[in-house]
């Protein structure tokens, strides 16, 4: 019996030793995710961070010295002449320089890999020392990014400054030793305990002089009660009315050739939407009866696009019938479906450049922007950047404009040797033209003429959309008696990658 009892003890240890083995192996090879995380003022300052686990020592990324560190890396990318650790960096003999931003991931001096977002001017980042997936994290900055707007109403340095205190509950809520817990905003309401402060009044629009117009501001509210800079407190449930804001957002894609042909375009859409409806009640919402998804699978004059995908909550047991959708909204800010168009659609400016030498030395550049869209709709904040050889000494710019474009100017910047050409408004069927009168300090070659451009440009369109997707109706399904939201709905048009060869 003694004997039993020994090699039974003797097994248990064995079991217990082979199982904290296993254990062992398992927390080494295991991922970790992020070391800590912080964010960023547009100057560099920290006004959020928050250390999950220290996996350098006394050297974690999250003191003072890193993040300056981490923020001079970013801030001066371009003036970055080693062939330092960057993703996309390329170190060779002559020292390789880096052209645009930052990466949004890289390696830094201290060992850790750094990744971000830039949000509003700020930087959402974090630091981790394993080999984590970096969509993974990237996601998770967005995300969070995202929760903070929906529990401040704005994203901007003051409302952190102000809320600080409810984003780090938040953060404890979100993150658990560096890996993401609960990340929706809806489920993250009963965790929170704080009341966000408003930064900027909100607008009621109930009060508004034309009820079917609201500001664009006015979707700029908290999910939960607030309370006011003087310190009031509003009740979202008393005073908030039942509203829901949709956005149709489409950013273009566009390059012209030098005669002002399309080489390729694309849209990238979606629709967004921001609910503040009591109780959230199932809504339906419904598109063109035309809508035909797939390159060649529409008819003449229907809406076509190449691709959809939707968010989860969305029911398409009656899309492919009626192109109806229907879906509980969640709490704050969600995209509903994302959408792609490629191939030929009607551009809503081109772009003709012409370049003509008129001296060995001097050089005489016109450009002319043509708005194509109907005349009740303008592009807004156009901006038109053209760069310039590095052996230029001199541009003199002239703007000729039509009657209804606004403040115009265009100049020479000589420290980023670049032509900037700026319009407040740009009305539809409209034309502007720029001369630029440029001159070089040695004569113009073909390897000259090869540093000049492309044209970059960069436009907002409000209540415009190139590929005439429609919300034809959004309604609640079931009907409500006294329950009468309000539903606001805008369309634009902006411009991600819209650039001219030259």
């Amino acid at each position: 019996r003694e004997r039993r009892k020994a090699e039974s003890k003797t097994q248990r240890d064995r079991q217990l030793a082979e199982r904290e083995r296993q254990d062992q192996r398992r927390r080494q090879h295991t991922p970790k995710m992020i070391s800590n995380f912080f964010v960023l003022s547009p100057r560099g300052d920290t006004i959020i961070a928050k250390t999950y686990r220290n996996d350098r020592g006394n050297e974690g990324a999250h003191e003072r010295g890193h993040t300056e560190a981490f923020f001079r890396k970013i801030k001066f990318w371009n003036d970055a002449t080693d062939g330092g650790s960057a993703a996309n960096g390329k170190a060779d003999g002559k020292g390789d320089e880096r052209k645009g931003d930052a990466p949004p991931v890289f390696m830094m001096p201290d060992g850790l890999s750094y990744l971000h977002v830039k949000r509003n001017g700020l930087i959402f980042g974090c630091a981790t020392a394993r080999n984590v997936s970096p969509t993974t994290i990237i996601e998770l900055l967005s995300t969070i990014a995202r929760v903070f707007k929906d529990y401040c109403g704005t994203l901007s340095e003051e409302a952190i400054r102000k809320n600080f205190i409810l984003l780090y509950e938040l953060l404890d809520e979100m993150l658990d030793y560096g890996y993401p817990q609960i990340t929706r905003t809806e489920n993250l309401k009963s965790c929170v305990y704080n009341e966000p402060i408003v930064v900027d009044p909100i607008i009621n629009t109930g009060n508004l002089v034309n009820p079917k117009t609201a500001s664009a501001s006015a979707v700029h509210k908290p999910v939960i009660s607030s309370v006011s800079a003087s310190g009031r407190k509003t009740d979202s449930n008393s005073t908030q009315k039942n509203e829901i804001f949709v956005d149709i957002l489409e950013r273009l894609n566009v390059l012209f050739s030098n005669n002002g042909y399309v080489l390729n375009s694309t849209i990238d859409g979606c629709i967004q939407m921001k609910s503040y409806l009591a109780g959230n009640p199932e809504l339906r919402m419904a598109l063109n009866e035309d809508l035909s998804i797939g390159r060649n699978s529409g008819s003449y004059g229907s809406v076509t696009i190449d691709d959809i995908n939707f968010n989860d909550c969305v029911n398409l047991a009656e899309f492919e019938t009626t192109r109806t959708l229907s879906f509980v909204p969640p709490d704050g800010e969600f995209i509903v479906l994302n959408y792609r168009v490629t191939g030929d659609f009607a551009t809503p400016f081109r772009i003709f450049p012409s370049i003509e030498e008129v001296e060995p030395k001097k050089l005489e550049i016109t450009i002319l922007i043509r708005a194509e869209m109907p005349s009740n709709h303008f592009g807004a904040n156009v901006s038109i950047e053209m760069p310039l050889p590095k052996c230029t000494t001199a541009a003199q710019c002239n703007v000729i404009s039509s009657p209804g474009t606004g403040s115009t100017n265009a100049e020479y910047v000589q420290r980023d040797d670049k032509i900037v050409w700026t319009m407040k408004k740009l009305p539809g069927g409209s034309e502007q033209t720029m001369k630029a009168r440029v001159s070089l300090s040695q004569a113009c070659t073909t390897q000259i003429r090869r540093e000049i451009g492309p044209i970059n440009m960069n436009f907002e369109i409000p209540m415009f959309n190139v590929s005439n997707l429609q919300v034809r109706y959004l309604r609640i399904a079931e009907h409500m008696a006294g329950y009468t939201p309000y539903r606001w709905v805008r369309y634009v048009t902006q411009s991600n990658s819209y650039v001219c060869r030259l």
